[in-house]
């Protein structure tokens, strides 16, 4: 059984269109020909992975704006959620509300693990739209925010 039957590196990363944080829409798109996009889900704002995982890419936005790359969280939370979650921990990337799930469906993340919590991905997006690197696991934050701050700086060596 594959793990992630959504796209995989060397594929063009499904377009989407999303309400942020900021009640603004953001198209991935959007993006394309100005920087790389790290993209992850994460199953819910205010939990302890997931605030873990939100603080460790937070600490290190400033080396991902560097290296030339937009953070940018996806979960089902609504807009209001992903408000308070923000600014709780001050978060300076975007996050996105996927309320029906269809991004997440798109990139084959799965609806949850043992009937509890959605599925944990990053992609790392290229400049063009294409996936350059997919990390999927519930556990090992740090190697989501690691690994994905390595492809972004092989990307856009300095």
């Amino acid at each position: 059984m594959a793990k992630n039957s959504g796209p995989q590196v060397g594929d063009v990363a499904p377009d989407f269109t999303l309400v942020s944080n900021t009640g603004e829409k953001v198209t991935l798109s959007d993006f394309r020909g100005k920087q790389a996009v790290v993209l992850y889900f994460y199953p819910k704002d205010n939990t302890p992975g997931c605030t873990a995982e939100a603080c460790s890419f937070r600490d290190s936005y400033e080396v991902f704006s560097e290296a030339g790359a937009q953070v940018i969280g996806v979960s089902s939370d609504s807009v209001d959620s992903h408000e308070g979650f923000a600014q709780r921990y001050k978060l300076p990337f975007v996050l996105l509300s996927d309320a029906g799930g269809d991004v997440r469906k798109s990139y084959g993340i799965p609806p949850s693990l043992f009937g509890l919590l959605p599925g944990r991905s990053t992609y790392v997006i290229d400049r063009e739209g294409v996936v350059r690197h997919v990390f999927t696991a519930m556990g090992s934050i740090g190697k989501h925010v690691n690994g994905a701050l390595e492809v972004v700086k092989q990307l856009n060596p300095a």
